[in-house]
């Protein structure tokens, strides 16, 4: 299991997009740091990138999405997301936690799929915290471009970069 010993602070990433594996036809999250010089590809299920889709492009429903009500559920507690954070990578699974905050201010902590906690970090505008120990087991390289990244990504197999188990 890879958990941050030392005493590191976690890294802050952004959703640079989704993209599609050809090689297994699944869905990649690609993070990015904010010099666009770290990339960390997660893989997820299909929901889950139709969800994060819709909220990067800004698409509303009719109906609340499953992460649209989640989010309705934990306003209505008293609840909102602070920030999620990708602390492990373990046997090749990404595995995250919600940062919750209630009307007290107290702070309470939820386990969580990244792909889940990345959904409701979008829709709450929370930060996405990525521990260093996963980063240097799973970044890929330093490059901005799209096309570069695709090509990248195309190259790679789901369990050179820790693919997401379903």
């Amino acid at each position: 299991m890879s958990v941050n010993t030392d005493t590191s602070p976690p890294v802050l990433m952004t959703v640079r997009g989704l993209v599609m594996d050809p090689a297994s036809n699944s869905p990649v999250v690609i993070l990015e740091n904010s010099e666009s010089t770290a990339f960390l590809p997660i893989w997820i299920g299909v929901c889950e990138a139709n969800s994060i889709a819709l909220e990067i492009e800004g698409v509303e429903t009719p109906r609340p999405m499953t992460h649209d009500l989640v989010q309705d559920l934990l306003a209505t507690a008293g609840c909102s997301v602070d920030h999620i954070f990708i602390h492990t990578l373990d046997e090749n699974v990404f595995i995250a936690s919600i940062q919750l905050r209630d009307s007290s201010a107290a702070t309470h902590q939820v386990d969580s799929r990244p792909s889940d906690a990345i959904a409701l970090a979008l829709r709450a505008k929370a930060e996405i915290l990525v521990d260093p120990s996963v980063l240097e087991r799973a970044v890929i390289g330093e490059s901005s471009t799209e096309e570069t990244l695709r090509s990248i990504l195309e190259k790679m197999r789901p369990e050179d970069m820790g693919e997401y188990e379903m």
